[in-house]
């Protein structure tokens, strides 16, 4: 009888207490002078501050076309009771609609648009697949927001992904206000990963997905991270975009104003990082939040 060789966890998480790793792997992968839709000075910056922005990614009327098919999804009976939907716990209305590229021929043809995947691939140096889409909707009057957190590190826990060879992008579809719940990175986060303390629950992203639990950094924690790197908020008109590391400590307030914030969200990984067996959970989470089709983007 023979037993599988162990493998390497270069980022390790979930366990008794918090651990701090420096990053392992490059954040920019493409060779110096590569070609793509990103100059060599916005890069530099992506690599020192671990997010890029874009002050308009798409045009008014391509707004507008989003927008509407946002308002569209979140009306229809049939994708609010569909699983890929999450319900906000207060008000009960859609909060996310998750895999909103399969669901949407409007969202998928923005996925394959060349201002979008050009960049992802740019980045990642190499082909890429999409890890994760949906769309956020953050109605005013109250709708919750996300807690601090490092993408990669669920990412890595529950679904998989070996490597930080992943990265996201939120285009906004309405603006993006200092007051309406909008994102917050500390810049240069990315570099240091925070294991985070505590085991993963079994089915732990049905309540992570309304309210983070495991996977949530110490308060000590954050308050170090936050003095080392300080806090950046992103405000910015509809159609501007974020593009971030999938280590990049963020998270978002809740939305107490009148006035919505909502957007689209799409993670593009690697294909050459593609998701394995959890390092730290049961199971894989359901391939409409961790995708296991690492089909590339065309």
């Amino acid at each position: 009888m023979t037993t599988a060789p162990a493998r390497t966890d270069l980022y390790p998480t979930r366990g008794a207490s918090e651990v701090l790793t420096p990053r392992k792997d490059p954040v920019v992968w493409s060779a110096p002078g590569s070609p793509g839709p990103i100059d060599m000075a916005d890069l530099m910056g992506f690599e020192r501050d671990g997010f890029l922005t874009v002050d308009q990614l798409i045009g008014d009327d391509e707004v507008a076309r989003y927008h509407s098919e946002l308002e569209r999804l979140i009306s229809d009976p049939r994708v609010r009771a569909d699983e890929r939907s999450i319900i906000e716990p207060k008000s009960q209305d859609v909060r996310s609609v998750f895999e909103v590229h399969k669901i949407s021929e409007v969202f998928a043809s923005l996925v394959r648009d060349e201002r979008v995947v050009g960049r992802a691939r740019q980045i990642l140096g190499s082909d890429v697949y999409v890890h994760q889409s949906r769309i956020n909707v953050k109605p005013g009057f109250g709708a919750s927001g996300f807690y601090w957190h490092s993408d990669f590190e669920t990412w890595h826990a529950e679904d998989g992904l070996p490597n930080m060879r992943t990265v996201s992008v939120s285009i906004a579809l309405t603006e993006n206000f200092d007051t309406n719940g909008g994102l917050m990175i500390m810049p240069g986060s990315h570099k240091t990963f925070l294991g985070c303390a505590g085991e993963t629950p079994k089915d732990n992203y049905k309540k992570s997905l309304q309210m983070q639990d495991a996977g949530t950094p110490s308060d000590e924690a954050l308050t170090r991270f936050a003095d080392d790197h300080g806090i950046r908020l992103f405000t910015g008109r509809a159609g501007s975009a974020t593009w971030f590391d999938c280590n990049c400590m963020h998270g978002s307030g809740d939305n107490i104003t009148p006035y919505p914030r909502s957007n689209v969200f799409i993670v593009f990984n690697s294909v050459e990082n593609a998701a394995v067996e959890p390092f730290a959970a049961p199971v894989p989470r359901p391939a409409f939040i961790g995708a296991r089709d690492f089909t590339p983007v065309r």
